[in-house]
């Protein structure tokens, strides 16, 4: 049974549409992992017993969405992992100034071990595709490969959202196929588009806004910011089908809004 368990403190009511299926708690993590090349690694202190110790740390990832970390063991956090493996990685999205909350976050839990030479090729080839710079010093002595075998997951999706998700819905769970195309979606939608969502947040959310931005998208639907007269209001629109890619979104948006200006 599914550990994800939703807290939604904060969440704004919304309008017309019906909310409609939305990328599960895993999902969201996996798609927010995948996006990330770099993160918080938390140990445990040598120096100072059981006290925290965070590292900035760049990192890969296997088929599964677990990180694999290049590192010296010259360098604190490896000493710390050798004396206790225990460990997390925080993973962030770009906060704005505006809204340092919003922004959404996954902590991954687990256990950093150092990778066997049997298992080295595959994880080692795909840490140098998002890291290439690493191969200036991938074969220096000091430095190992090290994976963080995940055991829990906490996601927050942004202010009021958040939730456990199991170490299996996490390795299970698939990133979301709008992930690498998303940013270009969000800036092409707030820079020439905002009467059009300004029209979707009124007609499908029952927000009449001032202005709107585009915060989020997935296959199954997007999240705007409306400005309204009495402050800002978040609302999320359902697709009328799933979108699995930018051509795709643009079809489905511009019939929604297409439909919505016949009313």
């Amino acid at each position: 049974m599914s550990r994800e368990k939703t807290s939604r403190h904060a969440r704004p009511a919304g309008g017309h549409a019906s909310p409609g299926p939305e990328p599960s708690h895993a999902e969201r993590a996996r798609t927010m992992v995948y996006l990330g090349r770099l993160g918080t690694l938390s140990t445990l202190s040598r120096r100072h017993s059981s006290w925290p110790f965070g590292s900035i740390m760049p990192y890969g990832l296997d088929g599964s969405g677990q990180p694999t970390f290049l590192i010296s063991s010259m360098a604190m956090h490896t000493q710390n992992l050798l004396s206790d493996e225990r460990a997390s990685l925080l993973v962030a999205e770009a906060a704005s100034a505006e809204d340092p909350l919003g922004a959404g976050r996954v902590t991954l839990m687990g256990r950093a071990v150092k990778i066997p030479e049997s298992d080295l090729a595959s994880l080692r080839k795909a840490y140098l595709a998002r890291h290439p710079r690493a191969s200036y010093w991938v074969d220096f002595g000091d430095f190992s490969f090290f994976q963080l075998q995940i055991v829990d997951v906490y996601f927050v999706g942004g202010f009021g959202v958040m939730g456990w998700v199991s170490a299996d819905e996490y390795r299970q769970a698939e990133p979301d196929p709008l992930a690498e195309s998303a940013r270009g979606i969000i800036e092409h939608m707030n820079e020439d588009h905002v009467e059009a969502m300004l029209l979707l947040a009124r007609g499908l959310g029952g927000v009449d806004g001032k202005d709107v931005r585009m915060t989020a998208v997935d296959r199954f639907g997007f999240q705007l910011r409306v400005e309204t007269s009495e402050g800002v209001r978040g609302v999320r629109i359902p697709f009328e089908s799933e979108s699995r890619s930018a051509a795709e979104v643009r079809r489905v948006l511009v019939k929604m809004v297409r439909d919505l200006r016949r009313e």
